[in-house]
């Protein structure tokens, strides 16, 4: 796949991702609607506080649509230790099928719906949770990994 997109790596700085990046290795790539809200940052607090148990096995890469700029805020706040990638355009999203038409107290929009895929060393989808609750969701992720 050659679709590029853009992200922080470990020290935050700015760089271009492909998809083919992340083959060699299984990865946990999910998908969250916003930095800095309460699901979102509990869902990343999880892996962050996971990351012991799930770095042996796989690498977790998280994805929304917020800038750079809000993801090195975000990153730094939480001490997040794995690789966030800004999809502003939902580029990588609709790729995924994570974006689509949601419904938030009566009301209907085009969103992030949160999601997360385990993609093996060939980046084959080997398994996916749509529609995610944040509760408990990393050990689902561990159980199957």
């Amino acid at each position: 796949m050659t679709d590029t997109f853009q992200g922080l790596d470990a020290d935050g700085v700015e760089r271009s991702f492909t998809l083919d990046d992340f083959k060699g290795k299984t990865t946990v790539l999910y998908f969250y609607p916003k930095d800095n809200t309460s699901g979102c940052t509990r869902e990343a607090c999880d892996f962050r506080d996971s990351m012991n148990r799930i770095t042996p096995k796989a690498t977790v890469v998280g994805v929304s649509p917020d800038s750079v700029k809000s993801h090195a805020s975000f990153r730094q706040k939480q001490g997040l230790n794995f690789v966030l990638l800004s999809d502003p355009d939902h580029a990588l999203a609709e790729k995924f099928g994570a974006w689509g038409e949601k419904t938030m107290c009566g009301k209907k929009s085009f969103g992030i719906i949160r999601s997360t895929f385990i993609l093996d060393a060939e980046g084959t989808i080997v398994k996916e949770w749509r529609k995610v609750k944040v509760a408990g969701h990393v050990d689902e992720i561990l159980n199957f990994l």
